[in-house]
């Protein structure tokens, strides 16, 4: 995989161990190359918390996954006492302005995070299917 350097978060974790079984897949370890060629400061993993097994605790799938972009549309398609539970459930998750970010698109919704909004939705009352504003393909650098 070609990791573009530009794009590997400042002080993402990074882990050494390159003989790890699932090295070759994992961000950690792919961003470990770049850095390790162009940093004088690293920020890794503790070596000793790495187990170099298939069942790594700290391994991220190098895998593109598709973000959601925004979800401004949600509230248009709700009643306001159900669009009040909703927005309340998820600022006490986030936080307001992490609520707000997200809800514009100036953040971008992982998986996780996209199933914790639809359960948060059902947990409302909303039945129906609700999609987000926009769809975005990328690397999860959780």
């Amino acid at each position: 995989m070609a990791t573009n350097y530009k794009d590997i978060p400042k002080n993402y974790p990074l882990c050494m161990h390159t003989d790890c079984p699932k090295a070759e897949t994992c961000l950690h370890q792919l961003a470990f190359r770049q850095h390790a060629k162009l940093s004088t400061y690293l920020k890794l993993i503790n070596p000793a918390q790495c187990t170099q097994q298939t069942n790594c605790p700290h391994y991220a799938d190098y895998k593109p996954v598709i973000f959601a972009k925004g979800f401004t549309n949600f509230q248009k398609q709700m009643f306001p006492g159900q669009y009040d539970k909703f927005m309340s459930r998820l600022i006490l998750h986030f936080g307001r302005n992490a609520y707000y970010l997200r809800r514009r698109g100036d953040i971008l919704l992982p998986p996780d995070e996209q199933e914790l909004i639809k359960a948060t939705l059902k947990r409302s009352g909303i039945t129906t299917q609700m999609e987000f504003d926009e769809y975005i393909e990328g690397i999860n650098w959780k």
